[in-house]
């Protein structure tokens, strides 16, 4: 827990593209200290890099998109969800085409392929950003905000008309374990109406009841049903785990978030960033006691 982590050695994940339908791959390779996590497009000339940072994104409807002057990949958050719960600093994430495989629309394909090949600890410490002071953003209903928190913790309420999924909240401390029993699989949700939408505009081709979880005006189509009750709340906190990745720096702090999607969370990002008097950089065994008895009696609001 003191020191950078990055994977033992490569390790490929197949399917296809969600809106191309066709083959694709990721090969996740260790990365040096003080990397970061990047994306590589192995199939253009000069195998062109790609950090995952806030300061990359480039689009946040539906999806987490991050984008430079030769390429961009979208739909990173599941793909990168992992990271956040098994802590892994340093990646290099290698593609073979503009898409990432969709797999069943969780995160479980990608976190088995990582803790398959095991992780290992490298010669630096690891910096986190600790929250010292609540930072909050909000815009209309919509509000995301994190408190001093020591460890990763995450709330993530919903609500949605719909009948089948409604209000549904979800509070864990975020780790490895957690994780792979309540979060990685579960599975992208959508409206059928926009299914088909999108299908007519020549998106989604790849998409199917293989990997997203479809509603109607009442109920769910796929003939399985769900995996847990409250699969859509959970898938949420997939997606906010997944883009807390672009903060560049492994969160201490407790996120947070009411009706809050990919925008909301690019901009609590940018927030943190722009809040230097809020966190500050820290190595795990640095005095953070203060901050903790500080905060000890905090309520959280609302």
């Amino acid at each position: 827990m003191f020191l950078q982590k990055t994977i033992r050695k490569r390790t490929v994940v197949h399917g296809i593209g969600i809106h191309s339908g066709e083959p694709c791959s990721l090969t996740f390779r260790p990365a040096p200290p003080d990397t970061g996590v990047y994306f590589i497009r192995a199939d253009l000339p000069g195998n062109p890099s790609l950090k995952v940072s806030g300061r990359n994104v480039q689009a946040t409807t539906n999806q987490t998109t991050i984008g430079g002057e030769v390429f961009s990949v979208a739909t990173i958050e599941h793909c990168v969800s992992a990271l956040s719960a098994l802590r892994i600093d340093n990646i290099f994430i290698e593609l073979d085409g503009p898409e990432i495989p969709i797999c069943d629309g969780s995160a479980k394909m990608f976190l088995n392929a990582l803790l398959d090949v095991g992780l290992v600890e490298q010669d630096q410490p690891r910096k986190y950003c600790y929250i010292t002071e609540p930072i909050y953003f909000s815009e209309g209903e919509k509000h995301a905000y994190v408190v001093p928190y020591h460890g990763l913790r995450l709330t993530v309420t919903i609500d949605f008309p719909n009948p089948t999924i409604g209000k549904q909240t979800i509070d864990l401390d975020i780790n490895e374990h957690s994780f792979g029993r309540d979060i990685a699989n579960a599975r992208t949700f959508g409206f059928l109406k926009d299914v088909e939408m999108l299908q007519s505009r020549g998106l989604a081709k790849g998409g199917s009841l293989d990997n997203c979880v479809v509603l109607d005006n009442e109920k769910v189509v796929n003939p399985e049903g769900l995996r847990w009750a409250d699969e859509f709340v959970r898938h949420k906190a997939l997606d906010a785990l997944g883009d807390l990745v672009t903060l560049e720096m492994p969160l201490m702090g407790h996120v947070v978030l009411y009706k809050a999607g990919h925008d909301i969370m690019n901009k609590l990002v940018r927030k943190i960033w722009d809040s230097p008097q809020s966190y500050r950089h820290v190595e795990l065994g640095a005095d953070i006691s203060d901050e903790v008895q500080r905060f000890s009696g905090w309520t959280l609001p609302g």
